[in-house]
């Protein structure tokens, strides 16, 4: 028959043994749940970096073609065309994205960043209705054809 004491150091040990490693892997899983938070922001930041830089890429791109001068062909046109429908659709799909970090935004997790977002959707907008008032509105006013015809002999 066991002792009292014997019972009491057993219990002790047992206590003693798992207090301590309770206390030791709250210590290691808060730590790891906040480093693996830690590089999901990190991540979420360089992918919504990387976003925003090929939407400046294809703005860039897409202002070269507004500052063509020479008149484009059919082919061109339907390009043209081609590429605001596209553009429309992409701006759709960002917008349906930038709504979507809605909490992050309240909760000010990577601000600077969803902000620089959505400046570029707004640019990237601006762009493509630029291109579609210079290659399809524009050309059909008679007013505009007479002030590029005076810019061209400047």
């Amino acid at each position: 028959m066991e002792t009292i004491e014997q019972i009491l150091e057993t219990t002790y040990r047992t206590v003693r043994e798992f207090s301590y490693n309770e206390k030791k892997s709250l210590q290691v899983s808060e730590e790891e749940r906040i480093n693996e938070m830690l590089d999901a922001i990190n991540d979420f930041k360089k992918n919504l970096s990387d976003r925003t830089s090929k939407m400046t890429e294809i703005i860039d791109l897409m202002e070269r073609v507004t500052w063509v001068k020479k008149d484009p062909s059919e082919e061109s046109l339907m390009m043209i065309n081609d590429v605001i429908s596209s553009s429309k659709d992409l701006r759709s799909s960002l917008i349906r994205l930038y709504i979507s970090f809605e909490d992050y935004r309240k909760k000010g997790i990577v601000k600077e960043e969803i902000k620089a977002f959505k400046h570029t959707i707004d640019d990237f907008t601006e762009m493509y209705e630029d291109l579609e008032a210079k290659f399809f509105f524009l050309p059909k006013m008679p007013d505009f054809q007479e002030t590029t015809r005076q810019l061209s002999l400047v």
